[in-house]
């Protein structure tokens, strides 16, 4: 970080280029486009998919999501021009499972966004498949799962385009900052181009978006996408390929730290715990409780909190039950009975890469003293 103040340069530069050289590197794609925010990785990826040879024809504008995921999982989407198509997720795994995605696919159906919820990987490479099979595009909003792996592949490389976060809570942290990876050159280039304003000042002059004139002076601003501004930080960018370096022990501590929650959670049936499909890389700790009639999720959440556990909805529940759902063009929207479950009942605690044995003791202890009094 110093170096870079030193420098004087602190807009999108050469430290935001080795960043993504070497995060595609780790990741075994061909081209990452960093930018400033998981969501915005997401906003990339969604509007590539209407400026590119993968953008669909005029008859298909819905994309099948699952309903439980954060909200720009879908705004970037609806903001794209596509129509939401919510599916149910399975209750064990947290993800929307394959029949449901396979059920929903129709005549108007563009593509799938695939996310892999709180480091748990999906059934990606059969969803991959299954995209082949209908002709459609698939993004994978990999932005919790950095470092989860499906069949011994990493998630986040099935898709045409996977997106990850490195939020200050995430796996790797950049303060704020995104990646959208891709095997595809000419998604690469496309993102490349709506990331600053739509314009080709960062292509080649032979491109997949629009050659440039050769003209230095005209080419610097020459406008072709109907672009944005998402553009990360010189800082984020030398933080990022320190970051990328100590991927794998941060996911080692997160995969021990979940061996150690498994192991409390089996003292209490009295919830259900995510189970991991593949390698998940463990965001965080999910629980559902069985018997909500017995006592209440409220209840619970109050307590953890006075005895300092640090409580979250599961990301944001059934996402259709938010107000913001009038501002969203959707399919009808069918029953989704386990997302209901998981928004009314469920919640989780954080993750990290440190040792976590005290604050496993202190969940342990916690749990026994409520059910013991609310029983």
């Amino acid at each position: 970080m110093q170096e870079v103040i030193s420098s004087g340069h602190f807009t999108m530069g050469e430290r935001v280029r080795q960043y993504e050289g070497a995060f595609s590197k780790h990741f075994g794609t061909k081209f990452g486009v960093m930018s400033n925010s998981g969501s915005s990785a997401n906003l990339l990826a969604a509007t590539a998919m209407r400026y590119s040879s993968f953008a669909p024809s005029d008859r298909q504008d819905e994309v099948i999501v699952p309903a439980v995921s954060w909200s720009t999982t879908y705004y970037p989407l609806s903001q794209a021009g596509f129509k939401l198509k919510f599916v149910d997720i399975d209750l064990d795994t947290l993800n929307a499972p394959l029949e449901n995605i396979a059920s929903a696919i129709g005549s108007k159906t563009a593509g799938i966004m695939v996310v892999n919820l709180l480091g748990n990987p999906s059934r990606l490479q059969e969803i991959r498949e299954l995209a082949d099979a209908h002709s459609l595009f698939m993004i994978e909003d990999n932005c919790e799962s950095l470092g989860a792996k499906y069949n011994g592949k990493y998630a986040g490389t099935f898709g045409d385009i996977g997106t990850f976060s490195s939020f200050f809570s995430h796996h790797i942290s950049t303060m704020e900052g995104g990646v959208s990876v891709t095997d595809s050159l000419e998604l690469a280039q496309v993102m490349t181009s709506l990331r600053a304003h739509g314009w080709t000042r960062e292509l080649p002059q032979y491109n997949h978006v629009h050659s440039k004139t050769g003209d230095e002076f005209d080419d610097l601003f020459r406008f072709v996408l109907p672009g944005f501004n998402l553009r990360p930080l010189e800082i984020a960018g030398a933080i990022g390929s320190e970051q990328v370096k100590r991927i794998a022990a941060i996911v080692d501590g997160r995969r021990q730290n979940a061996d150690r929650f498994r192991k409390v959670m089996a003292d209490f049936p009295e919830f259900t715990i995510q189970e991991e499909l593949g390698q998940s890389s463990w965001f965080g700790f999910s629980l559902v409780i069985k018997n909500p009639e017995v006592w209440s999720r409220s209840d619970l959440v109050r307590v953890m909190r006075q005895t300092g556990i640090a409580v979250r909805p599961i990301v944001a529940g059934n996402f259709t039950r938010n107000p913001v759902m009038k501002h969203l063009a959707h399919a009808p929207l069918s029953p989704l009975p386990n997302a209901d479950k998981v928004h009314e009942n469920g919640f989780f605690i954080g993750n990290h890469h440190y040792e976590m044995n005290k604050e496993f003791e202190l969940l342990h202890d916690t749990l026994s003293h409520f059910l013991r009094r609310a029983s």
